[in-house]
């Protein structure tokens, strides 16, 4: 089974993140979160260190591109076969470098996904 990470995890019920958290868990997938803020969604532990994470096959990206900019390699060494560029994190200068790595690119929005049986 595949491993996704959240990355630009939040606690704040209200984002995006979090709700994709709950989804991805409600849908059986080993969800793992990255975040800024360490704590719990449902059974999910949000991470403040990357060290911790196990293999990783696809990170949901959460972050806008300015604050990625920072996380570029750290994504990378991850080594998914895939990074979902949900809704405001478009950033095509990411799309070129996870590309020259033979990481898959895919601006969609992980909700959707799940809901319409695409994940």
């Amino acid at each position: 089974m595949r491993n996704t990470l959240v990355f630009g995890a939040s606690l704040k019920p209200n984002r995006y993140s979090h709700l994709a958290i709950q989804r991805l868990r409600e849908h059986g997938e080993n969800t793992f979160a990255f975040g800024l803020k360490s704590g719990l969604v449902d059974d999910v532990q949000i991470k403040t260190n990357l060290g911790e994470l196990p293999n990783i096959s696809v990170v949901a990206l959460y972050l806008n591109p300015e604050r990625q900019k920072q996380y570029y390699q750290d994504i990378i060494a991850l080594g998914p076969d895939k990074v979902i560029f949900n809704p405001g994190t478009e950033n095509p200068e990411f799309y070129e470098l996870l590309q020259e790595n033979d990481i898959e690119v895919e601006v969609a929005c992980t909700l959707v996904l799940l809901a319409t049986g695409q994940y």
